[in-house]
């Protein structure tokens, strides 16, 4: 069996199974964080959510599924056929691309290369192209509007997202993931840099257009956004790409601020849970309070996602990145950080 896996196509069957391996079990967790996430909403509203499909309503997500495939996909008149039915393609594309590079335990990614960061920043601005290409392709001015709302909404929060894992980066020494991970062995970088952690989290709910900064799905405003115009199974591309998208984004905020695959501060009882259990109670977790935000607070008005983005956000990164630099370079290590 090595010496299959050894030759050119071992090698391709093997990343084929890789793939597989890592793919069904991220489908399934977008169809059942749909599920989670109208359960957790009713909890708070005190009401049901699902439970008619299935024990416990558990069949929901894929009779929603089984709703879209057999809908028809509609394609307004003057819309680019072509660019029309791309845009949610690629979208949903890049969601699962980003996953290549996420380390789910030690010497468990697809690809554990040395630039995993720049990947993920690479992969990261490419989503504007699948939003911006879906309001303009649809040839309607409401998703148009949408979609310059959303990529300038995107753009805004990325520059602050950088700074903060930069700071991350400048503490670690590597780009790779999996060596910014074992950097936390002692002290999860929550702690040290607790406030680039509250920005990048809060970044990533601006970066997935979760609530509250979910202006370009403005009802009141815009209809529903640069996807107004989308029915079916190019709908629903666009729905599993946001929710692809929120999974990414917690297991980022676990792998650079939450010890990744680590156990708590290495106490001796939770060392004997296997890592991959930890990555995903911790991305679990993250993804609940992307949920409990969503119950709790109002919609932000344009100007005030904006002076959040470009007067708060951005400075504060800017000058807490160079604090983090010359305290390094002061004591040669982060206080607290055990690096």
């Amino acid at each position: 069996m090595e010496a299959f896996f050894a030759t050119g196509f071992g090698h391709l069957v093997l990343v084929l199974l890789q793939t597989l391996a890592l793919l069904i079990p991220l489908l399934i967790g977008v169809a059942y964080l749909t599920y989670a996430e109208r359960k957790v909403l009713a909890a708070i509203q005190l009401r049901k959510g699902p439970n008619v499909v299935g024990p416990f309503g558990l069949a929901q997500p894929f009779a929603d599924a089984l709703k879209m495939l057999m809908k028809e996909t509609i394609i307004p008149t003057g819309a680019n056929r072509l660019l029309f039915l791309m845009a949610p393609m690629l979208t949903f594309s890049l969601a699962v691309l980003a996953w290549a590079v996420i380390p789910v335990n030690e010497g468990w990614a697809i690809a554990d290369i040395n630039v995993g960061v720049l990947y993920l920043f690479a992969i990261s601005s490419l989503g504007v192209y699948g939003i911006i290409i879906a309001g303009w392709a649809s040839n309607s001015k409401y998703a148009f509007l949408g979609a310059l709302r959303s990529a300038a909404q995107m753009v805004s929060y990325e520059i602050s997202m950088g700074f903060v894992i930069v700071t991350v980066l400048v503490c670690v020494g590597s780009l790779n993931l999996t060596d910014i991970v074992l950097a936390q062995r002692h002290v999860w970088f929550c702690l040290p840099l607790f406030p680039m952690f509250i920005i990048f989290f809060i970044s990533t709910l601006a970066e997935t257009n979760r609530s509250p900064f979910d202006l370009p799905e403005g009802e009141s405003e815009i209809v529903a956004g640069f996807f107004v115009e989308y029915s079916a199974m190019s709908f629903a591309l666009f729905f599993l790409g946001e929710y692809a998208n929120m999974i990414l984004m917690s297991a980022m905020t676990t792998i650079l601020f939450l010890g990744g695959w680590l156990a708590p501060f290495g106490i001796e009882p939770f060392t004997w849970v296997p890592g991959p259990i930890w990555f995903i109670l911790k991305i679990c977790f993250c993804l609940f309070i992307f949920l409990w935000v969503r119950a709790t607070f109002p919609r932000y008005r344009y100007d005030q996602l904006m002076r959040l983005g470009w007067k708060v956000f951005l400075p504060f990164s800017m000058i807490w990145l160079v604090l983090t630099a010359g305290v390094l370079m002061i004591f040669g290590w982060l206080p607290g950080a055990g690096t």
